[in-house]
């Protein structure tokens, strides 16, 4: 053979290994008549979809093209992530629809609307479903899916495509996450071989922590589309009320070695609050995505696996609403090709499924529509219903003591289309006080009355022992304010004021103070003095925190209060009130100015209880060994909550660090076996010498190894488990039932503990989705926060733990040289919307070193 033919095979051996992914439309798509105006993804992008990771700046790009094209398309930006991407979605129908969308829109909402549903005439009511992809920005099969399902529907030609525009209106949603999409796509692309490799061990195949599933600050958005901490989840929630859908899906991906799954999930974890028939119109719409998936040959499952139970996950959330919510899971090729238990798992194969279930869906809600209208029309018109055989006419919820967590409850609840309403007089209930500028009214009957018993119901009997995310989230509980059931029978008629029509509260602003030349006082209890006290900090202003309470100038003061001093400041006493004036206006947290530091009860402002405060210079440790939820949770709280700056320092370079710039240190959850033995030692010297650690969950257990603070962990037995015989095939169940699924135990704290100061409770709920289990300290000072003897106030708990969550610490305080170590057995920061704890963690990040040495958990235990 000549060099020449050498070389030209040669060529041709490397262009079939760089295109071996390559697929033609038809792969993906019917083959019907397309419009030759819109362009094919492949026309667009300069490449098959499937070839590369589209990145999240080319799919908006292609969908821009898209909506500028097609007169079925109308693009509509409704927010942006942290990073500053575009969230867009698309409302695609009929050219003749799009002429009066507004009227097809208002007369579809009129059939959620109990009171106007009944003039609706369901068989021309326009059906509205949902479709959005990659949640989760490494599981990208569903973003990629995305730009061929929207060439479908803005070239496609034919009957069935037109009676699908004209019947149906979609509110596409093509990236549920950019940022996290956009990271993954990057790490796909970059170490893609050009012969592609199957080897599950290849770098590909393996992205860096904390990987692309997440946000800019690192949470899972799938579990945020009830309590929207995020930008994503927030404007997602506005489109859904503003469109109310009929179907929403939501497409995922799984584990490499999987087929493919849809909804329903175990018909044994279904929320009892979710009437049947969503599951029998569940049923009947998977029916669709059989046949459509039996067409191509692929394996799927259902019904078994995932579940619909958590009311804040994005499938579930809508089925408390009249909708249907649909989960889609795809093995994921998680790159370009790999080996798995099926075979080769290829990234084309991985999309066309999702293509292959988004038109699937569409099918279905053309020959579904009248049961889908029929479904929501009577879910609201029945929850009426319900509502009114109800014992209860509603929930009363509100904190006398901090406007500011009362106020972001408020915000989530109307985020959800959930009326609401001021307190008309004084109430008491179940020994809880409530007055009218204080507390607000959720009335149970109301369209969303299946909603508000998932937000505010408490409940700890379950027909399944297995759960998929979390079994409680009572919010009032999360926010730890104070709440309660009104009866219909005895509540008085006036319980009920004015209607509240704002997505806020409408609060009195307060007064900034006079200027003082002596001190300023800043009260601890409101959620956001913590931000205040930050801002003043960082002026370079001297601040000191009392340690017990006082009476000065006629109003009482609580522990934990911060007092400025106006005399030897660096900035005079005019840039003082300025600064105070202006964080007094932003926040609307109160300071006022005192002339005197004679107290008439308590030390006086000069005593040394009144102790100089540190402006926390805090490092959270990240990187592999390390769970981005809980170092994602605690950077989010501190940069975007309090305006706090945050060095985040990888587990492997703690070694080389310079840990002196520090004060205090975050170890969240994790496994950290990257810390090596030399970033140990640093550590331990780092905290003899003055700094604190802050160990959250299984941190406690890894700090305790090391020998870093002391405390003490409570054996754990499994007591299910020595003898006996269970079926094999119950092994899954048996171990899942064992683990504590996110529930809500109650817990004691100690007022008098700086950890506790601000919070005016004793008793306070706080959230645990693990088994660290800390002995009580002998030291009586050391354990500010212990778990009562009947814990459980929400959620599962396997019988096994009872008696060994009673009365265990949830808080540990140890000391280590002139250092701290601050051991927190639950997460205080779960998912951004645990404002109940966040001031534990707070208290540690501001006051953790000023815990006295007596105070402190010890190894000269008796």
């Amino acid at each position: 053979m000549s060099k020449k033919w050498i070389l030209i095979l040669g060529l041709l051996y490397s262009y079939l290994g760089f295109a071996q992914d390559k697929q033609p439309l038809s792969y993906y798509l019917p083959q019907i008549t397309y419009d030759p105006k819109i362009p094919t993804p492949e026309a667009y992008l300069g490449y098959q979809i499937g070839e590369w990771h589209i990145s999240h700046d080319q799919q908006l790009a292609y969908m821009r093209k898209l909506a500028e094209l097609s007169p079925r398309f109308k693009l509509t930006e409704f927010a942006r992530t942290y990073e500053g991407r575009p969230l867009v979605y698309i409302a695609i129908t009929s050219e003749r629809n799009h002429q009066n969308l507004a009227d097809l829109k208002a007369k579809h909402l009129q059939v959620s609307n109990p009171a106007e549903s009944d003039r609706v005439d369901l068989k021309t009511a326009p059906l509205v479903i949902y479709q959005g992809f990659s949640i989760h920005g490494n599981e990208s099969s569903g973003g990629n899916a995305a730009p061929l399902v929207a060439y479908y529907l803005a070239a496609g030609q034919g009957p069935e495509i037109e009676k699908l525009l004209n019947d149906v209106i979609i509110i596409f949603d093509p990236c549920f996450n950019p940022d996290g999409f956009h990271r993954f796509s990057t790490w796909a692309n970059q170490h893609r071989n050009r012969h592609l490799t199957a080897d599950p061990q290849d770098r590909e195949y393996s992205e860096v922590w904390p990987g692309g599933r997440f946000n800019h600050y690192w949470f899972d958005l799938n579990r945020d589309w009830l309590s929207g901490a995020h930008p994503e989840s927030r404007g997602r929630a506005k489109i859904f009320h503003e469109w109310k859908p009929n179907i929403l899906t939501d497409h995922h991906e799984m584990g490499s070695n999987s087929s493919f799954f849809f909804m329903p999930g175990v018909p044994s974890r279904v929320n009892p609050i979710t009437p049947k028939q969503n599951q029998e119109l569940t049923i009947k719409i998977g029916q669709y995505h059989t046949k459509y998936l039996d067409e191509i040959g692929s394996l799927y499952f259902s019904q078994e696996g995932y579940d619909d139970f958590y009311y804040g996950k994005g499938s579930t959330f809508p089925d408390a609403q009249g909708c249907i919510g649909i989960l889609f899971e795809q093995a994921s090729s998680r790159g370009h090709v790999q080996e798995t238990a099926n075979g080769l798992l290829t990234f084309p194969f991985t999309i066309r499924n999702q293509v292959r279930t988004a038109l699937s869906t569409q099918k279905a809600a053309v020959e579904l529509r009248q049961e889908l209208l029929e479904h929501q029309k009577n879910f609201f018109q029945s929850a009426i219903q319900e509502a009114r055989n109800d014992s209860r006419m509603g929930f009363v919820f509100g904190d006398p003591h901090d406007q500011a967590r009362t106020d972001r409850l408020f915000e989530i609840i109307r985020r959800q289309d959930i009326e609401l309403y001021h307190l008309g007089s004084k109430i008491t209930v179940d020994g809880k006080t409530f007055e009218p500028n204080q507390a607000f009214v959720v009335p149970l009957e109301q369209k969303q009355y299946r909603l508000i018993r998932g937000i505010f119901e408490t409940t700890t009997s379950f027909e399944d022992s297995i759960f998929y995310d979390i079994s409680s989230w009572a919010l009032p509980l999360a926010f730890n304010v104070p709440y309660a059931a009104l009866p219909k029978k005895g509540t008085a008629g006036n319980v009920m004021g004015a209607k509240i029509t704002g997505p806020k509260p409408e609060r009195t602003p307060v007064t900034p103070p006079a200027q003082s030349n002596y001190a300023y006082m800043l009260p601890w209890e409101d959620y956001y003095a913590p931000r205040a006290l930050q801002f003043l900090q960082s002026k370079g202003l001297r601040t000191k925190v009392g340690m017990q309470p006082i009476t000065l100038q006629g109003k009482k003061y609580d522990m934990g209060t911060v007092m400025i001093p106006v005399q030897n400041q660096s900035a005079t006493p005019a840039e003082i009130h300025e600064w105070v004036t202006a964080i007094v206006k932003e926040l609307n947290v109160p300071i006022d100015a005192v002339n005197t530091g004679f107290t008439t009860e308590g030390i006086d402002l000069g005593s040394n209880n009144f102790l100089t405060l540190r402006q926390p210079k805090v490092m959270i440790v990240v990187g592999e060994g390390m769970g981005p939820n809980t170092a994602g949770e605690a950077w989010h709280l501190l940069d975007t909550r309090f305006d706090m700056v945050v060095s985040k320092v990888e587990a492997d370079d703690i070694a080389r660090s310079n840990l002196s710039r520090y004060n205090v240190i975050v170890l969240g959850d994790g496994t950290f076996q990257t810390i090596s033995a030399g970033g140990v030692s640093k550590l331990k010297e780092w905290v003899s010498a003055g700094g604190t650690i802050i160990g959250i969950q299984r941190a406690v257990t890894w700090l305790k190894s090391q020998g870093i603070g002391f405390t003490a962990m409570k054996e754990f037995k499994n007591a299910d488990a020595a003898t006996g015989r269970r079926p094999y095939g119950e092994i899954a169940d048996d171990l899942g039932a064992q683990e504590i699924p996110g529930t809500i135990f109650e817990a004691e704290l100690d007022l008098s503990h700086p950890l506790a100061f601000g919070l005016k409770r004793s008793k306070i709920p706080v959230f645990r989705d693990g088994e660290v289990f800390m002995e009580k300290s002998k030291n009586p000072y050391a354990s500010p926060l212990v778990y009562t003897a009947n814990p459980l106030m929400a959620g599962y708990l396997n019988h096994k733990y009872t008696d060994i969550v009673k009365g265990t610490a949830g808080i540990v305080v140890s000391g280590s040289g002139a250092g701290r170590v601050i051991y927190m057995a639950d997460n205080p920061n779960f998912r951004a919307h645990w404002y109940g704890t966040n001031r534990l963690f707070l208290n540690a990040v501001f006051f953790g070193n000023l815990v006295s040495g007596a105070g402190l958990e010890s190894e000269r235990r008796e």
